[in-house]
């Protein structure tokens, strides 16, 4: 039998690392959301937003639930007002950095990533796994069948013009605001999901 060339070794090796990479990276599942993504500010990823869709079955917790300062319930605003600052305070926002632990799989699989990235660029680079608290605020309006939502590992939403114009247009009806909250290490919740026990209510008078 002819012994295989160097040039055969590295094509047959390159297939291999290849499909390893494509393996390691493609396994990322969508969320089974109809509403599309939301919001992001901060730190926040698609990553983590996936999580918190991932876990919605889960048991409603409010045990460690973040305080919304404002809105508070029955806020009352203008349409004439200019897009207003929401904020809340979390304890999960004062925990210390829990350490990483870091299996060999996923030395190996981050090595072939870099490695198939360096051989053959991908259109689009996954962010850096997210560790943190998070915040998903989400609002539900009348009439709307998916509400407006921000993921933010801040605590404040100050809202856009544009988000502030779609709340505007239900002006004389409730809305309603609620937070789902969590503690993520390397895009994976080890606290939480956290819900407010009721959502806030808030009104826009005036004329939509």
């Amino acid at each position: 039998m002819k012994p295989l060339s160097r040039k055969t070794l590295w094509t047959a090796s390159l297939v291999a690392l290849l499909s390893l990479t494509t393996t390691a990276c493609g396994d990322d599942k969508e969320p089974e959301s109809k509403c599309g993504e939301p919001l992001y500010g901060g730190d926040a990823t698609d990553e983590a937003w996936r999580a918190l869709v991932d876990a919605k079955g889960r048991p409603a917790d409010s045990t460690e639930a973040a305080q919304l300062a404002l809105p508070s319930q029955g806020t009352t605003y203008s349409v004439n007002d200019a897009p207003p600052k929401w904020t809340w305070a979390s304890t999960l926002a004062s925990a210390l950095p829990r350490p990483v632990p870091v299996s060999p799989f996923d030395t190996a699989r981050s090595m072939l990533a870099r490695v198939g990235e360096w051989v053959l660029p991908t259109a689009h680079a996954h962010l850096p796994p997210f560790t943190g608290d998070i915040h998903w605020v989400q609002v539900t309006v009348p009439g709307r069948e998916c509400p407006v939502e921000m993921l933010t590992s801040n605590l404040e939403w100050q809202l856009d013009a544009a988000t502030w114009d779609t709340l505007k247009a239900s002006a004389g009806q409730d809305l309603s605001v609620q937070v789902v909250s969590a503690y993520l290490l390397q895009n994976r919740i080890t606290e939480g999901p956290y819900t407010l026990a009721q959502p806030v209510t808030i009104r826009i008078q005036g004329a939509p």
